[in-house]
């Protein structure tokens, strides 16, 4: 009996120790090398903002399967708002006209649980999608990911259930699920870092600061230079604002926007490049920002949160890039970016947004058509109207 006791006990330790590494292996992505090819290329595919439910838009399937299809990546970037919390005026683009959002209610209100299950079967969606290409996938939380019940935690073990995920969390005392990730050279050396941030439901905390200057110096350290490196993150920093600038109310590409200082006419600044529909509104000041400039690896970061923006510009060294969202329960236009990297400089690679329409990807140019008077009176009403929300926040808040 005691020979029987002894070996029932080994098999128990046995059983717990194997479901701990399947429970390890399904929170923490298996390690994945990420190279460039034999002709020296490495492609990023950047999406963001599907911000679906459980009942998808009928165009979003294909849409990302023709992203992948014509971009071949070598990774794909998803920059957060995965899902929809809850949204009155879908344009009947699924089986559930009129609402779009997981969010589920019962008699005493919020169902939690359900909100959870919604958006796990959401997410599920594109997951499987990304998964099942074969390339591998970086996913970066967006505000709206924060609204459905889920924590950070169960996103982590949600996401590795995948195939070809590398999402992971380094940034241990933050709040958010922050990483990089390095794409070696043929050498074996570090020629970029991508650093996926969490911008939360605002901005970038302190603490999340704090990780990406330790891990940057620790790179340098390592290396024994500056690595470039790309940001990726689903909300803008502040300094997007300077990429846009004051023109004469008769200009073509000038559009009126209402700021604390009154309604002006705007443009996308001499440099800059692509389509807006937001004449993004700060005080063109972050600590991010700041933060980039003085560890000097940053050449470039890539945004999503704003879904109709697809522009690009440089503002003081840094390249800073708005790409189109594909929630297709709003309007239009939705996209991708793709990003074409060389070896033998990662600072000079091609960058191009894309616009989807009727099934196929064509690339933007680089000078959007001017805004049509519609357009025009539209954006006035979206700048007055935000003007007005940031105003009654300060208020409340004071």
């Amino acid at each position: 009996m005691k020979r029987i006791r002894t070996a029932l006990s080994v098999l128990c330790s046995l059983l717990i120790g194997l479901c701990s590494v399947a429970f390890a292996a399904a929170a923490e992505p298996a390690a994945q090398t990420l190279q460039f090819r034999a002709d020296g290329t490495f492609t990023i595919l950047h999406l963001t903002d599907t911000q679906d439910d459980q009942y998808p838009a009928k165009q979003l399937k294909p849409f990302l399967e023709t992203a992948i299809r014509t971009a071949k990546p070598d990774l794909i970037v998803f920059t957060g708002d995965l899902v929809e919390d809850l949204r009155v005026g879908d344009k009947g683009t699924d089986a559930r006209p009129l609402f779009d959002g997981v969010a589920a209610y019962g008699l005493t209100g919020k169902d939690k649980a359900k909100t959870r299950e919604n958006a796990r079967a959401a997410a599920a969606v594109v997951l499987q999608i990304f998964s099942d290409s074969g390339v591998p996938f970086a996913m970066v939380q967006g505000n709206n990911d924060y609204k459905v019940h889920v924590s950070n935690e169960d996103w982590l073990a949600f996401y590795g259930q995948y195939k070809n995920n590398l999402t992971r969390d380094m940034s241990t005392n933050s709040d958010g699920i922050d990483y990089r990730l390095p794409v070696l050279g043929s050498d074996g050396s570090v020629k970029l870092n991508l650093y996926c941030m969490d911008t939360v439901t605002d901005e970038v905390s302190a603490a999340s600061l704090d990780w990406y200057k330790a891990d940057s110096d620790a790179q340098k350290a390592q290396n024994k230079t500056t690595v470039p490196a790309f940001v990726f993150q689903h909300i803008p920093v502040d300094e997007v604002t300077n990429l846009f600038t004051v023109c004469d109310k008769n200009d073509s590409y000038g559009v009126p926007a209402a700021r604390d200082n009154g309604i002006h006419f705007y443009k996308l600044a001499e440099g800059a490049r692509g389509y807006f529909d937001t004449v993004y509104q700060s005080d063109g000041q972050s600590d991010e920002f700041a933060a980039w400039k003085a560890q000097g690896d940053v050449v470039a970061a890539f945004f999503g949160h704003m879904h109709q923006d697809g522009f690009s510009g440089v503002y003081d060294g840094i390249e800073l890039n708005l790409t189109y969202g594909c929630e297709f329960a709003k309007s239009g236009p939705y996209g991708m970016r793709v990003i074409t990297l060389h070896e033998n400089d990662v600072t000079a690679y091609n960058n191009q947004a894309y616009t989807y329409t009727d099934g196929t990807f064509t690339a933007d140019p680089d000078q959007a058509a001017p805004k049509t008077n519609w357009q025009k009176m539209q954006m006035l009403f979206n700048s007055l109207l935000y003007l007005v929300k940031t105003t009654l926040g300060k208020v409340v808040h004071l």
